[in-house]
């Protein structure tokens, strides 16, 4: 996968006061951390992110870093989690996760679905169920997606986790064998229709008149 390079460096100083002074100038704080190394807080460049990361799908995209440091030099990490700015969306905190590029890991990975399925043709309607898949591959093997060519799929067809063709070195990992994508059957519109009389039907028949009482007089 493409490996996208990153400037950042150590800083010193950490807290709220510093980290707003750092967006005001530009920079970002960040942490870059890992399972054989202390959390190491750094700063980035807040317009390098921009146009380098902010619109990467995903997180599963590589980071080499670019430093002054011999610590952050030629490292290779993951973006772990970002904060965004609730009301402009701007990048507040950033952690980066270091990777041994000679071991395997387990990464999610967006699906990309393509072609168009048989069933849409006549009314259907494609569902995907499953927006991402984990797999398991050596950071540079890692796919910046997953395609599935869902053209042959017609009504209630569907295609499930174990039959996606995956790239070379990479398996992809679940513990049951989900669905991932679907055609759904065109929606009909119930039309209640009210009952109309039978032609021809006989009309029902009145119910008789009570019997009148009686009048009761005397001799004459």
């Amino acid at each position: 996968m493409q490996t996208v390079e990153m400037q950042a460096e150590p800083r010193s100083t950490v807290g709220k006061g510093t980290a707003r002074q750092m967006r005001r100038d530009g920079k970002i704080p960040a942490v870059f951390y890992g399972p054989k190394r202390t959390p190491l807080s750094v700063t980035i460049d807040a317009k390098e992110y921009r146009t380098k990361i902010a619109d990467l799908e995903g997180s599963t995209h590589l980071i080499k870093m670019r430093s002054s440091s011999a610590e952050l030099s030629e490292k290779v990490a993951l973006i772990k989690d970002v904060q965004l700015d609730p009301v402009s969306g701007s990048l507040l905190h950033a952690d980066f996760y270091e990777v041994d590029v000679t071991a395997k890991l387990q990464v999610a990975v967006p699906l990309h679905f393509v072609g168009k399925a048989a069933g849409i043709v006549t009314g259907g309607i494609l569902q995907p169920l499953q927006r991402e898949v984990t797999v398991e591959c050596l950071p540079f093997d890692i796919p910046e997606y997953i395609e599935i060519d869902v053209t042959p799929l017609d009504i209630h067809d569907v295609v499930h986790i174990s039959t996606v063709q995956r790239p070379p070195g990479v398996e992809l990992v679940y513990e049951n064998d989900d669905p991932l994508v679907t055609v759904l059957p065109p929606t009909v519109e119930e039309v209640k229709v009210a009952e109309a009389p039978v032609e021809g039907a006989a009309p029902a028949e009145a119910a008789p008149e009570p019997a009148k009482p009686e009048a009761k007089g005397g001799a004459a």
